[in-house]
């Protein structure tokens, strides 16, 4: 595959079929960017080779994966070409929005609502094991609709960190996956493979059922313990209305021990996924609950992008796709608006004072924060690189004691 795909001649002559638009994100190894080619709209990752030099076999492992995959609810393979210094892996552009934002645009989600959804990712991820492929990053993030039509398909897209594996027996033994979602047994080194998709799957049921998590803890070792004990809490107050198969559904998901979960087949014929005993009960107050408080959060990511777009151009030398101050999401300036009201209010600001300086100061001079935005978010920024470090500092030491473990073992 790798000298397959290596110096492909017609490269540049690809790359001149594109013309590329806005950035749609960033991540540690380059960034993914909106563009018009001759057959519409499309996404292109563009990874820089030298944040990948010595591993680039993860590069030829993706865009093999891509190729293969051929599913209704899997983001479609559309090309792929490379320059002097850059990767660039094009697919179908959803541009529907992610999960939970479109939800909050319904007028009503139900159960039976709920239950669809997950059957949809459900049948994409029962295909990638049928396939031999471990997904390995399920979360909300990566559900994404392809257009924004009602009736539009969900998809499931980022298969930055997917595995193929070469036997079913395999196991994978390499951290991966995020924090919250990833199953106990990948946080604790001990090998794992499908079934990894399989609790992050329960997160996510339950998380859409709620609008919380069903794990809390803010550092690694807590959220171990939280995993590895496999209490399950559905709290009265959420979830009385909520249906009994739904709750076993979920218990059988989040069994902290992988050779006791359901493989994707068994989940698929759970009676829950069909909608048959779902309810009708209303859950778009929870879920909107739920991203009203992300939105903080949402403010310190488009900072973190910002600079990570910032970083990346810094290392660009040609110029037609270097990111800048357009780049920014669309939406960026109004959630950062709105992460900084909601901020304010929990502080003891007025909603109107801080919403009015943020929205008025966003609308005036494009890509520039008032003081006030930028103080908080930047305090937020802060305390969310301790956490970060902390968090680092806590997996090493794990990791370090996992390894101990299984030399003495």
């Amino acid at each position: 595959m790798l000298n397959k795909l290596h110096g492909q001649p017609d490269s540049y002559d690809r790359k001149s079929r594109y013309r590329f638009g806005k950035t749609l994100g960033a991540g540690t190894y380059g960034i993914v960017r909106e563009a018009d080619c001759p057959e519409g709209k499309v996404a292109v990752k563009i990874i820089l080779k030298k944040n990948v030099r010595g591993n680039e076999q993860m590069v030829y492992d993706e865009l093999e994966m891509l190729q293969r995959m051929h599913h209704p609810h899997i983001v479609k393979f559309h090309d792929w070409f490379e320059s002097r210094d850059k990767y660039y892996i094009v697919t179908q552009l959803a541009t529907g929005g992610e999960l939970f934002d479109r939800i909050c645009e319904k007028g009503k989600f139900t159960e039976k609502d709920a239950a669809e959804t997950i059957r949809q990712v459900l049948d994409a991820v029962n295909y990638l094991h049928h396939n031999n492929v471990v997904h390995r990053d399920l979360k909300p993030e990566n559900l994404l609709y392809l257009s924004p039509d009602p009736n539009s398909s969900l998809v499931l897209a980022d298969f930055g960190i997917a595995k193929m594996l070469d036997s079913k027996n395999e196991v994978l033994t390499t951290m991966a996956g995020s924090f919250g979602y990833a199953a106990p047994e990948v946080m604790l080194k001990k090998g794992h493979g499908k079934p990894v998709d399989m609790w992050s799957m329960g997160v996510i049921t339950y998380t859409l059922l709620c609008g919380y998590s069903p794990f809390r803890s803010e550092n690694l070792a807590d959220l171990i313990e939280e995993c590895k004990n496999g209490r399950v809490i559905f709290h009265e107050r959420y979830w009385k209305d909520v249906s009994k198969d739904a709750k076993e559904f979920i218990t059988l998901l989040l069994q902290p021990n992988p050779d006791k979960r359901p493989n994707s087949e068994d989940a698929l014929k759970h009676i829950w996924v069909s909608g048959k005993t779902a309810s009708d009960h209303n859950l778009l107050p929870e879920i909107r609950a739920y991203v009203a408080k992300a939105r903080l959060r949402r403010g310190i990511e488009l900072v973190k992008l910002a600079n990570r777009i910032e970083a990346l151009k810094m290392q660009e030398d040609e110029e037609d796709d270097v990111p800048g101050e357009a780049d920014m999401p669309a939406n960026a300036r109004e959630a950062a608006g709105e992460a900084l009201a909601a901020h304010s209010t929990e502080k003891g600001l007025t909603t109107t004072e801080s919403a009015g300086d943020s929205a008025s100061t966003l609308g005036k001079s494009p890509g520039r924060l008032s003081r006030i935005a930028k103080s908080a978010i930047f305090r937020e920024v802060v305390l969310a690189k301790v956490r970060e470090m902390k968090e680092a500092e806590a997996q090493k030491e794990f990791e370090k004691k996992a390894n101990e473990a299984a030399k003495k073992g």
